[in-house]
């Protein structure tokens, strides 16, 4: 009885200890995340008809605005926000003293809807005479090179991996032959024949197939289109190697995918030679940061925990996504 008593203290303690170093680390994140935000984050002017965030950003010099494409791009993300992104674009095009955009990339890439909506917005920003030029750092595949064909100029590190021209329009799983073989069995009552297309409990038909397939291929076209455009190479140039594989910056460079190598600091020198910038002009960057306070910060925390609880626990069917 007391072996039993001892091990259950031991085992509270290091429950104890645990939930306690955890707290630690939460506390310890949250400091450096508003130290962070002190010193970097720009936020977007109240203003902006695309956010209701209040800018607290004012140049009484020209500057370069440094804008990071950081992580998974979507809605919203760690290092990414797309009201934030599309708000601080809005606000560079209206601010007079801003000089020219510098796209600082490092992602893997994202969704289709959100990649579009900031390409477009970058497009936009560039109709008021400035120019936009993109640096790719660790990665800028899929829809950060999406992005990035908003650019007047792209130069990569040597380290960077680029590409990845393709898209994913959804991921199905079939659990029926493993629920065959264990006797269970789901009904679903529906309307229209494809409604239920994508719950795990029954296989993906053919014309269900093609149904997404097709979506698949339009957004393929509408991507190479775009890539076409601004890199001024033709279909027969880009579909040989617009085949979803990635490339060193070596090999961006000699398919045209970039326009030279470097690093950030030759971009730089670049910029101001590019768009006649003879006065003196800082590079200010512009990236996002949650400002939350800790209690926010540990709502954020619990809500992840919560949704990625529902996502494995609760979803039967799979939801088709462009990526």
């Amino acid at each position: 009885m007391n072996l039993q008593n001892n091990g259950k203290e031991k085992d509270g303690k290091k429950g104890l200890i645990v939930f306690i170093g955890i707290c630690i680390a939460a506390v310890l994140v949250f400091i450096f995340n508003n130290a962070s935000n002190s010193s970097e984050s720009r936020k977007i002017p109240s203003s902006s008809k695309t956010g209701n965030v209040k800018f607290e950003f004012n140049s009484e010099s020209p500057y370069i605005a440094k804008l990071y494409i950081k992580g998974e791009i979507a809605e919203m993300s760690p290092y990414y926000n797309q009201q934030w992104i599309l708000s601080t674009i809005e606000a560079l095009a209206l601010d007079e003293n801003n000089r020219a955009v510098i796209l600082f990339i490092d992602s893997p890439g994202g969704t289709v809807y959100e990649s579009d909506e900031t390409y477009f917005a970058l497009k936009q920003y560039r109709e008021t005479g400035k120019k936009v030029y993109a640096y790719f750092t660790h990665m800028a595949c899929s829809g950060a090179y999406y992005i990035s064909c908003a650019a007047d100029y792209i130069m990569a590190n040597r380290n960077t991996l680029t590409g990845s021209i393709g898209v994913i329009s959804g991921q199905f799983f079939d659990i029926s032959g493993f629920m065959d073989e264990h006797g269970v069995k789901s009904t679903t009552i529906h309307s229209g024949k494809n409604k239920t297309m994508g719950d795990i409990t029954q296989p993906l038909s053919m014309e269900q197939q093609d149904i997404m397939q097709a979506i698949s291929d339009e957004c393929y076209q509408q991507f190479t289109d775009i890539v076409c455009e601004s890199r001024n190479l033709t279909k027969e140039e880009l579909y040989p190697i617009a085949d979803g594989r990635v490339y060193t910056a070596k090999q961006a460079l000699e398919n045209k995918l970039i326009d030279s190598i470097g690093s950030f600091e030759d971009l730089v020198d670049y910029v101001f030679e590019d768009s006649l910038i003879s006065d003196y002009c800082e590079v200010i960057p512009f990236e996002y940061k949650p400002e939350i306070d800790f209690l926010g910060y540990m709502m954020h925390l619990s809500s992840l925990l919560e949704k990625s609880k529902s996502l494995t626990e609760n979803s039967n069917q799979s939801s088709p996504m462009l990526y």
